[in-house]
């Protein structure tokens, strides 16, 4: 309940802001909340599995799958019509662009050489949100390789390791802010120290894994 209660927020911080809400103008940041959460789940579901001997690697990739294409497929087949009478041709070829670039998890990647996310522009780009979909799907790709092969050494070697990773990448990612703060945005590098504050709040709960 309390998770639900925390994405609920997040889903009320990120509307709100771009609905233009002068009061949610920091609302963006429901983002962060996400992916906080997203880290905290994910290791849970990781552990919980690990400890239970039931863990696939195949099976959580999967389980993974099921859980955010239909609502992604669902959400373009939406607005495929509507763009496709609204968006003028370079943005609609650009929009076709974008899909195959979120099914493979690099809209990030896309969306960072083509525009600022603040910019008005950014407007006219219906699938932009999706770059925070593949911040975590590529997460997703390797996280959990890296957590087994921690878990299988030792509980106390886990935690040490991420909470040094996450300590690092908060640095980095505090430098990159004034050097690239686009590429900080969009990128996982500058994206990571948040996922990996769900994933050691996970760590440190005992009803778990009893670090």
């Amino acid at each position: 309940p309390e998770i639900d209660g925390l994405r609920a927020l997040a889903i009320i911080f990120v509307i709100f802001y771009h609905a233009k809400f002068d009061i949610f103008k920091s609302g963006y940041f429901g983002v962060d909340i996400f992916f906080f959460i997203s880290g905290y789940l994910i290791t849970n579901i990781i552990c919980e599995n690990f400890y239970n001997k039931k863990f696939s690697l195949i099976n959580f990739w999967e389980r993974r799958a099921r859980r955010i294409f239909p609502a992604l497929f669902f959400v373009i087949f939406f607005i495929l019509p509507i763009c496709w009478v609204i968006l003028y041709p370079k943005d609609f070829r650009e929009f076709g662009q974008s899909i195959i670039a979120i099914i493979f998890f690099l809209s990030n990647v896309f969306f960072y050489n083509k525009t600022n996310y603040f910019d008005t522009a950014a407007d006219l780009k219906p699938l932009l949100h999706t770059w925070s979909l593949s911040v975590e799907g590529q997460f997703y790709l390797f996280y959990p390789i890296i957590l087994i092969f921690l878990l299988k050494k030792s509980e106390k070697i886990t935690k040490i390791f991420l909470i040094v990773v996450l300590f690092i990448n908060i640095i980095f990612s505090h430098l990159e802010s004034f050097d690239n703060p686009q590429k900080n945005f969009y990128f996982i590098n500058g994206r990571l120290w948040e996922i990996l504050l769900g994933c050691v709040a996970a760590v440190y709960h005992k009803n778990n894994i009893s670090i």
